[in-house]
């Protein structure tokens, strides 16, 4: 279901706030696809502007920062997500999750629905 990007009806009294408009096409956000664990599927959309943005559905692997270099490492599965206690056991990947990798654990520092990529930080071996 699409987000609405709109003032919100309600002061901070509680009081009603009287619109100035109607909705319009750029008040409207996108529909909520958080990117999972699994083989890499991205697309690109539109956005404002005839911009284009990478999204990305899935993946399982990331680019990891180590001692100073990057390495790619396999995702194997996500350990903890401070954005939403159900994203660690629906293995969804977003910026701060604790994942384990086959190099140890890593924290996600990228957003991979906006980004289009995984970009994480190594934590500690395993």
């Amino acid at each position: 279901m699409t987000q609405w990007r709109l003032r919100s009806k309600r002061g901070p009294s509680g009081k009603l706030i009287q619109s100035h408009g109607k909705k319009r096409r750029m008040d409207a956000g996108r529909d909520f696809y958080p990117a999972t664990l699994g083989k890499v599927k991205a697309v690109q959309i539109r956005t404002r502007g005839g911009h284009s943005k990478n999204v990305l559905y899935s993946s399982d692997c990331a680019n990891v920062m180590k001692d100073g270099k990057c390495v790619k490492a396999k995702i194997i599965t996500v350990k903890d997500n401070v954005a939403n206690m159900q994203f660690s056991r629906r293995n969804i990947l977003s910026k701060g999750a604790i994942v384990d990798s086959d190099i140890g654990l890593i924290k996600i520092t990228s957003r991979p629905s906006q980004d289009g990529a995984v970009n994480a930080v190594f934590v500690r071996a395993k």
